[in-house]
């Protein structure tokens, strides 16, 4: 698919090594990385450096940015994991329909293989996905079905008690709200 970068020449534990270096030094003293991995044996340029870097600075803010907003949504939803969940494959599908994009915006030379390869991976996940928001949606109604018939049946049981109908809908409306 993408062409290979001299970054790809790295091996996973010295790619690790400079993401990890990458990361602690704030996404700067890109010559000093170079200086590095030219140490270590490879032939990098400081321009290759400096695009990775760039790149993968993006993906951090991207996951920290999406970490900050599922945190959000968790506190100002802290009763409802339907909504983070919602939320989570919201943005899951967008990442899917971004990789779609880049996928039919390859070079007319890709390998006819190797992008149904990616296209059957992103339908993989796409269907995944699918499956996962039809089954949430399944264990909202079925919150929200068991929330209503434990309120039925106290207010039955609130009734022949002698309860107050103002109370009785007070007793209601605090288990009707967790399935809300």
């Amino acid at each position: 698919m993408a062409r290979e970068t001299a970054i790809d020449q790295l091996t996973p534990e010295h790619l690790q090594l400079f993401k990890q270096r990458l990361e602690d030094s704030g996404f700067k003293n890109y010559q000093d990385l170079t200086d590095w991995l030219t140490e270590l044996g490879y032939q990098i340029s400081k321009s290759s450096v400096h695009r990775f870097g760039k790149k993968h600075e993006q993906k951090m803010q991207a996951v920290s940015l999406s970490t900050q907003a599922a945190i959000y949504m968790a506190e100002r939803n802290p009763d409802d994991a339907g909504a983070l969940s919602s939320t989570v494959l919201t943005m899951m599908q967008s990442e899917f329909f971004n990789a779609l994009v880049q996928l039919q915006s390859l070079d007319d030379d890709t390998d006819p293989m190797e992008r149904m390869a990616a296209l059957s991976k992103i339908s993989k996940g796409i269907a995944e996905l699918s499956k996962a928001s039809v089954n949430q949606k399944k264990h909202q109604i079925e919150v929200r079905e068991k929330a209503q018939a434990a309120a039925d049946k106290v207010e039955q049981i609130a009734n022949k008690g002698g309860l107050t109908g103002d109370t009785v809908q007070e007793i209601r409306k605090a288990i009707l709200g967790i399935a809300d």
